[in-house]
């Protein structure tokens, strides 16, 4: 009896220990999904671009938990999940997700925990690469970059720059956005900018905070050669999402670019993301994005391509559509250069002074901006007037015009100057030469001693004149 009694009092024991504990277990995971969701409508209810909805938001999430809706759900991963299908039931904002932080194996606030961070931030950041996946020239010289995201522009700039110089002298341009996510604004502006001459207005953001708008127009400047009259291709699919939507938005707005591929996910409204508690994160959007042109967005809806494909066609019907499209711009720029050239050969035949010379150099300018004549072949047409026609005014002309174009070639001034002293006006070839020396000096040009040499000799030549 002694050791049946003392047997059951035991299993009584531990049966009274485990339902003490797996009461804890739910008191505890009880209070930490009240506790996530009360700081997950405080984070809405505070920075939620649409206060209103976000109100509503919080009374359906109450509602839930009060009703045991949360209950089954026993990991951080599970209750993210089921958070964000809740809210997103109300809001309909895919842009607001409920996500769990990495899994770091060391103690929080620990030098181990730190380098931990460190490591997995440095990893994430070099297999993202700025979100520059691949680059590469097709068949029918067709530009094509891959792109997966839209990194800030601090660190995302310098490698847009690297990549558009590797199709700078293609004939139409593919940007691939089919598994691109999105990113920073400035970014997606920036590389806009790559496509337009023009000051552009592409997008506004209103932000709830400060009730500000923020404009974004195209850059004046890029550091790379802009392709604003290039064909441009945009793939899209069903991942194509927040900044490349509006990538693609901007330019099927602005009537730049030819969209190919799917619909894409529908979220227009940018933000950033916040702490619920030590696992749980959320992207709250703190505002929506205007378009200058609709005057709404692709909240919802989703950017509709001109051209809808299956996913796995997209990017051969896209090559394809580029390589007409690159055929059609090169037979263009064929007439162009010819109506431009026979425009400037005609200035230079009928050359008089005071008139023909503003028109050669708009003429010089115009086949400039085409991109259909270089410095240097501008300098071998003077050179031709000069030594060939034994023509030094047009010759002059041509070379003065090369200068105002290209004001900051030491080579272009040189060449002025001996234009200028082969006709006897040896101050302005020495003012012209002592510029050549001067930006040679600036840039490190390889040629500075020659400049410098070719300074020295009409110096020499005004003074036997004295």
């Amino acid at each position: 009896m002694n050791l049946l009694f003392r047997w059951s009092v035991c299993t009584l024991l531990v049966i009274s220990q485990i339902c003490i504990a797996q009461a804890q277990e739910i008191n505890f995971t009880k209070r930490y999904k009240e506790n996530a969701i009360h700081t997950l409508s405080l984070l809405m209810n505070d920075f939620y671009v649409f206060p209103e909805v976000a109100k509503k938001t919080e009374i359906h999430l109450l509602q839930q938990l009060a009703d045991g809706h949360f209950d089954p759900f026993t990991s951080d991963e599970a209750f993210a999940e089921a958070l964000t299908i809740s809210v997103q039931s109300i809001n309909k904002d895919k842009h607001m997700r409920i996500s769990v932080k990495p899994p770091y194996v060391a103690p929080e606030r620990s030098p181990e925990r730190t380098i931990e961070e460190q490591l997995y931030n440095l990893n994430r950041t070099k297999m993202y690469n700025n979100g520059f996946h691949a680059v590469q020239v097709m068949e029918g010289n067709i530009g094509y970059i891959d792109l997966r995201g839209f990194a800030g522009l601090q660190n995302g700039k310098g490698m847009a720059d690297a990549y558009m110089k590797l199709i700078a002298n293609t004939d139409a341009v593919i940007i691939d956005l089919s598994k691109n996510g999105g990113g920073d604004p400035a970014m997606v502006q920036y590389l806009c900018s790559y496509f337009f001459n023009s000051k552009v207005h592409l997008n506004s953001l209103y932000f709830r905070e400060g009730d500000q708008t923020i404009d974004f127009y195209t850059l004046d400047d890029v550091d790379g050669t802009k392709m604003p009259e290039v064909p441009l291709f945009v793939i899209t699919s069903e991942k194509t999402f927040s900044g490349a939507e509006e990538f693609s938005y901007n330019m099927q707005t602005q009537k730049r670019a030819t969209l190919v591929g799917q619909t894409t996910g529908g979220g227009a409204n940018p933000g950033g993301t916040r702490q619920i508690n030590d696992n749980l994160t959320v992207f709250i959007p703190t505002g929506m994005a205007i378009n200058p042109i609709t005057k709404t967005n692709w909240e919802g809806v989703g950017v509709v391509p001109e051209i809808k494909t299956e996913v796995d066609q997209s990017l051969s019907k896209t090559h394809e559509l580029a390589k007409v499209a690159a055929d059609q711009y090169r037979a263009a720029l064929k007439d162009q250069f010819t109506a431009s050239y026979l425009k400037l050969l005609s200035h230079m035949d009928n050359y008089t002074k005071d008139i023909s010379e503003e028109s050669i150099y708009n003429s010089l300018q115009e086949c400039s901006n085409m991109g259909l004549i270089k410095e240097w072949q501008i300098n071998a047409l003077g050179y031709e007037y000069l030594m060939e026609h034994q023509k030094p005014k047009i010759a002059m002309c041509i070379f003065r015009a090369n200068t105002m174009i290209h004001t900051q070639s030491a080579n272009v001034y040189d060449s002025y100057a001996e234009a200028l002293m082969m006709d006897g006006q040896l101050k302005k070839s020495q003012d012209s030469y002592q510029t050549a020396v001067d930006l040679a000096t600036k840039s490190g040009d390889e040629n500075l001693e020659l400049f410098k040499e070719n300074l020295q000799n009409v110096k020499d030549m005004i003074a036997k004149k004295k």
